[in-house]
């Protein structure tokens, strides 16, 4: 047996494209001037990165401004090293459904986010608040300034009962199905399938933040009194969740149950979690504000099944707990992928 001693002065260790962002990652000398370069394949002309973050021999950059659906090269170099060629092929940039809320539907006098006829694909709690005639979210001809589309969504926080008997809930919107009602309870399934890996949700509201007026139950480690502000919630999760372990179906996988909502909350540490975003809403906007939610990404080589969107006008509407005077207004959702 020979054995031939070779010297790699730098390579790439890890490389991840997503629709219009890579992420590179190298190792190298220690102290050595290092980085990457990038082209598109059968191009002839090299492009620098950005110089990359270093510690110790490890180095890392984040590439932006690619074009989906395109093969590119990159290379490492240290100092005048280079690497091997890695060659990789970017995503493509999936949109989002119904982002603009323009597609909605009636049917038993329950509102539906969804054209009549369509596929579902978001979700609210209607069909739980039909039970005592209450609609909690419906589209309304009220969109932000410059909007092409005719409609926004309402989320309306009440307090849905009959002949005195009832619970508080939230106005919400959320991407999955509600899947049945428990009694005054309801069962709901988050999440549709998504491979792609945007940077952000991107957006536009309004919100009403109405002094708290129903208490159920007590979210665990938080005190809620009676008077404090209420708190609407927008958030965004991308994952691997499977509905053998998270209780929901292969199409949604996540099952949240009111009934049981210690146990079935929402995890956002969960293994199944690859990127998270949220944006918490503790104060009244008057006029249409856009707003931009980055997504934290836990890793960048791990690709998403499933998508996860929820929005409320009382953020502790899981427990029954927020206020009636809380209303958010939603408008022209779309995912970001620079």
């Amino acid at each position: 047996i020979y054995v031939l001693e070779t010297e790699v002065s730098v390579q790439i260790t890890q490389a991840d494209a997503w629709a219009n962002v890579a992420w590179l990652y190298g190792e190298a000398e220690e102290g050595a001037d290092v980085g990457f370069r990038y082209r598109k394949s059968g191009s002839e002309e090299w492009i620098d990165a950005a110089k990359p973050t270093t510690s110790g021999g490890s180095f890392k950059s984040r590439i932006s401004g690619l074009e989906e659906l395109t093969s590119y090269e990159f290379v490492a170099y240290s100092n005048e090293d280079l690497s091997a060629v890695v060659e990789l092929t970017t995503e493509r940039a999936l949109p989002l459904e119904n982002g603009g809320f323009e597609l909605w539907c009636k049917k038993n006098n329950i509102v539906y986010p969804y054209a009549d006829g369509g596929d579902p694909y978001w979700g609210t709690g209607n069909v739980g608040a039909s039970i005592v005639n209450e609609t909690l979210t419906e589209g309304v001809a009220d969109v932000r300034p410059g909007s092409s589309g005719e409609f926004s969504a309402r989320l309306s926080s009440k307090f849905a009962s009959v002949f005195g008997i009832g619970k508080f809930a939230a106005g919400d919107l959320f991407i999955g199905s509600y899947v049945k009602n428990d009694g005054t309870h309801g069962i709901v399934n988050f999440g549709r399938p998504f491979t792609a890996r945007p940077t952000a949700l991107k957006g536009w509201l309004k919100y009403n933040c109405g002094a708290i007026d129903r208490i159920t139950t007590q979210p665990p480690g938080v005190e809620i009194k009676e008077g404090d502000s209420d708190i609407g919630m927008i958030y965004i999760a991308l994952g691997d969740w499977d509905a053998a372990t998270y209780g929901g179906s292969d199409e949604s996988p996540v099952e949240i149950a009111t009934r049981r909502i210690e146990e079935t909350a929402f995890d956002i540490n969960s293994e199944a979690v690859i990127a998270y975003g949220e944006m918490p809403l503790t104060k009244s906007i008057d006029n249409w504000t856009e707003f931009t939610i980055p997504l934290d990404y836990r890793a960048t080589n791990r690709v998403p099944t499933h998508i996860i969107i929820v929005c409320s006008a009382s953020r502790y509407g899981d427990y029954f707990t927020g206020s009636t005077k809380s209303v958010l207004w939603l408008d022209d959702f779309e995912l970001v992928y620079e």
